[in-house]
């Protein structure tokens, strides 16, 4: 409650988490993938004397350089905004407990951003050893940058109970590295390295598909079908190093993808389920069309080919990283910090002292007990939730009467063992009062009848 709340209409602030994410996410996989595949590409035209190759990777390297070093920085920029604003106490916990890590990996992103920029500038101007070496030296840095951001991604799931047993204590730092090899970490890094491959793969297919059939109908073919090839490890390797991940997953937070599966015959399937088999479906769908259409037929493969693989990866990616998002719920840190920001050790306290104890951002210009249901409400539901958008209260609540929100509330403020909304849910914390504000707060949004506040609250203002 130190922080201001930031409040993106309709969308929600976890909406554009995502939205900036599933793209960043994509293009950054791809300048791993892509890193690699440009020297194997470039040593393969050297070995076979294929000049007309490295034309054609020259042009590569520049689609290359414009969408990993001018979309992927950007955007990686747009992410640390946007979880800084929705999630600031999660994004300090990172911060200060992966400083080194985080600088290390700048270290390797800098090494990034000037080896591709020679790379592609020095072609034709410096001997073709030297120029294959500055490729080697991007690929590289840029798997580096994949080790050190997959033990961060993957803490944020699973930090271990050596890192939990100091959380708190000011000493979080010292187990770095019992954090950064968590138990999520080396399944999940062959899982994105297989990605990274399968990308660089499908990325490359739109410079080749507009290779000119008719005038180079042999560059096009062999550039292609060798470049199909890279969605194989994918193909071969990803269901059973999915299936090493989902083990070293907690079980509390595997229950919400077996739920769906277990209920699939009823048609009731939680999010986490849907999006599994919207990543499965399009991944299949991905190497089914790579194949029957840039494989085999590569003389007519267009760009307009290509770009329907581009979407289907999107597609994948996003659903997969949202899968992965989901299965923290309802943490943001695994059984560290709520997806509320509240960390588990503060519930007893903010249930004895309040919730509102410490808060500097309480709307002065409505009656307290408004003020207090409105701050509630921005504190603790709207990281997930918004009044009419994505996940909206007033819907979820539509048709429910004072006494039935409340009593939601009472269970979510217990919290007990057999809960349901346990599974993703974090528990609702505060003194009675502050509940029952609360409680005609969300009431009031939900029920067209119900009292609003006399005074309009167009923002929040600190006390002073």
């Amino acid at each position: 409650m130190n922080y201001p709340f930031w409040e993106v209409p309709f969308l929600g602030s976890s909406s554009v988490i995502a939205i900036i994410a599933i793209f960043h996410v994509m293009i950054s996989q791809f300048a791993v993938g892509g890193g690699l595949w440009l020297p194997m590409a470039e040593r393969k035209a050297l070995l076979e004397g294929r000049t007309d190759w490295m034309a054609q990777l020259k042009a590569h390297s520049r689609f290359f350089l414009l969408i990993t070093g001018v979309f992927g920085t950007v955007s990686g920029v747009g992410i640390w905004f946007a979880i800084g604003l929705t999630q600031p106490e999660a994004t300090s916990t990172l911060i200060h407990n992966f400083v080194f890590g985080w600088a290390m990996e700048w270290v390797f992103f800098l090494i990034e951003l000037t080896t591709i920029a020679v790379y592609y500038y020095t072609w034709d101007r410096i001997p073709a050893k030297l120029h294959l070496a500055v490729g080697w030296l991007y690929a590289g840095s840029s798997v580096c940058t994949l080790i050190i951001i997959n033990g961060i991604l993957t803490f944020m799931l699973t930090p271990g109970d050596t890192w939990l047993a100091v959380a708190g204590t000011g000493a979080e730092a010292s187990k770095f590295w019992n954090a950064f090899f968590n138990p999520t970490y080396w399944p999940s890094l062959l899982m994105r390295t297989l990605v990274c491959i399968s990308l660089a793969g499908v990325w490359a297919l739109v410079t080749g598909s507009r290779i000119d059939s008719d005038k180079q109908p042999a560059l096009k073919a062999s550039y292609l079908r060798w470049t199909t090839r890279w969605l194989v490890p994918s193909f071969v390797l990803m269901p059973l190093t999915l299936l090493w991940y989902l083990l070293t997953v907690p079980a509390s937070q595997r229950a919400l993808l077996t739920l769906g599966i277990s209920t699939i015959g009823s048609g009731t399937f939680s999010q986490v389920t849907r999006l599994a088999l919207v990543m499965i479906i399009t991944s299949a769908t991905i190497i089914v069309v790579t194949y029957y259409l840039a494989y085999k037929n590569p003389k007519d493969f267009t760009l307009a080919h290509a770009s329907a693989i581009v979407i289907l990866a999107l597609m994948a990616t996003g659903t997969g990283e949202q899968a992965r998002e989901m299965l923290r719920k309802p943490f943001v840190i695994g059984r560290h910090m709520y997806s509320n920001g509240l960390r588990v050790s503060e519930v007893a306290g903010r249930n004895q002292n309040g919730y509102l104890e410490h808060s500097l951002w309480l709307n002065q210009g409505t009656s307290a007990h408004w003020a207090q249901g409105e701050a509630m409400y921005r504190g603790q539901c709207g990281a997930c939730h918004t009044l009419t958008g994505y996940r909206a209260l007033n819907k979820l609540l539509a048709n429910r009467d004072r006494q039935s929100v409340g009593s939601l509330l009472t269970m979510l403020h217990e919290y007990k063992a057999d809960l349901a909304y346990r599974k993703f849910m974090p528990p609702l914390t505060g003194t009675n009062e502050e509940i029952e504000a609360l409680g005609d707060y969300l009431y009031a949004q939900a029920s067209p009848n119900a009292p609003k506040p006399t005074t309009p609250s167009p923002m929040l203002k600190a006390e002073r």
